[in-house]
């Protein structure tokens, strides 16, 4: 089983927009969504949205090393509407990367079924005859210097997913503790954003779009 060192930059939460029924924050790279299973992993963004926001209910979750865009409910009613936005795939969201190498096309789709690598968790990986449907469509924003700046928009929600479509590519994402080899994986970050959100709003169920501006 993977391990790693936990050690979260400091900071409280950046709200981007809040209302009574909803709360979209800018995750930042090297923070849980939630506490972790394994001693001192505590801290989380959920955590610390509590002291600012008391009762902040969690919606869904984005990797410990990905940056962006998240949303939490603010009552029951919106945290069961919300999901089911992500689980009827009503939200749309799109993700910036960047990878290793120059990719050939200027788009493409990725459908390739995911799951778990039990023997060496928390790695993900491509499976056939065990996996569960994962489609990620990508599109080229810019080449140079061995790599290539993407635009992904994940058609699915599995684990890992936008990392493991990249890798089965030959197009690592840069910066991946996990997937990534070598000087590849020596950036001081995971190169993910999650750029955009767009969803319906729990209240009056109008289309409401978020963005976080990419760091990287």
């Amino acid at each position: 089983m993977a391990d790693f060192d936990y050690d979260p930059p400091p900071g409280d939460p950046v709200i981007l927009f809040e209302d009574d029924r909803i709360i979209v924050v800018d995750k930042p790279s090297g923070l849980l969504s939630v506490p972790g299973k394994l001693e001192g992993r505590a801290d989380c963004l959920i955590a610390r949205l509590e002291v600012f926001r008391p009762g902040a209910l969690l919606v869904h979750r984005l990797d410990c090393d990905t940056s962006g865009v998240m949303i939490f409910a603010r009552d029951k009613q919106a945290q069961g509407y919300l999901g089911q936005e992500f689980e009827k795939r009503r939200a749309k969201k799109s993700y910036v990367a960047r990878v290793a190498g120059v990719m050939a096309g200027d788009r493409g789709r990725v459908d390739l079924p995911l799951c778990a690598d039990w023997d060496y968790r928390p790695r993900q990986k491509v499976d056939h005859d065990h996996g569960r449907p994962a489609v990620t469509d990508w599109e080229v924003i810019a080449r140079g210097d061995g790599e290539t700046r993407v635009r992904m928009f994940p058609q699915t929600g599995r684990s890992h997913q936008l990392r493991v479509h990249m890798l089965s590519l030959g197009h690592p994402i840069l910066g991946d503790p996990i997937y990534a080899q070598g000087p590849e994986r020596e950036f001081p970050r995971l190169m993910l954003h999650a750029e955009r959100l767009g969803l319906h709003h729990p209240t009056g169920g109008g289309w409401v779009e978020f963005a976080a501006t990419c760091p990287f």
